[in-house]
């Protein structure tokens, strides 16, 4: 084998290496993505940035003050009955929010695993008291990628 041949093959094994090795890369990423499903617990940038891709967000709704708040589950959105109303919504510390059920299967899902309705139902309720102050994003796990999310801003005493 000439100096040359040798050089090209060495570099053809190089190019195979790399490209074995992109190609590995890439697979793990898909995969990864594909078992991680409706499991990841995010926190996002923002509620704008959270509910981005839900096309009934107009803003948070200020139920501050409230000692109970009702929040309906499967109402018109996103392509169905694939809505909360309210979208988002501003409440004081130790204020229950009561989700309910008003059409298809569903469920209430926290980004970082502070509430969970359970498997998605029909006609069902769930209850959560939220005690501390922070932002709380949540979704239905079968519809999360419709844009069904949702969010609970729970504002200290005399915040805005």
């Amino acid at each position: 084998m000439t100096e040359n041949q040798t050089t090209q093959t060495d570099h053809q094994r190089t190019r195979r290496a790399v490209l074995g090795s992109i190609g590995t890369t890439l697979l793990a990423s898909t995969l990864a993505g594909c078992l991680s499903g409706d499991e990841q617990s995010e926190e996002p940038e923002s509620i704008d940035a959270w509910l981005s891709d839900t096309d009934s967000f107009d803003g948070v709704t200020d139920r501050t003050g409230a000692s109970s708040v009702v929040v309906d589950v499967g109402v018109s959105g996103n392509n169905g009955s694939n809505g909360f109303t309210p979208v988002a919504i501003a409440i004081s510390p130790d204020t229950t929010i009561q989700w309910n059920w008003v059409d298809g299967y569903h469920n209430v899902v926290d980004t970082a695993d502070a509430f969970d309705s359970g498997e998605p139902e029909s006609d069902a309720t769930f209850e959560h008291t939220f005690t501390e102050p922070g932002t709380y994003t949540y979704y239905c796990s079968p519809h999360r990628q419709m844009g069904m999310k949702g969010a609970v801003v729970v504002r200290s005493e005399g915040s805005q």
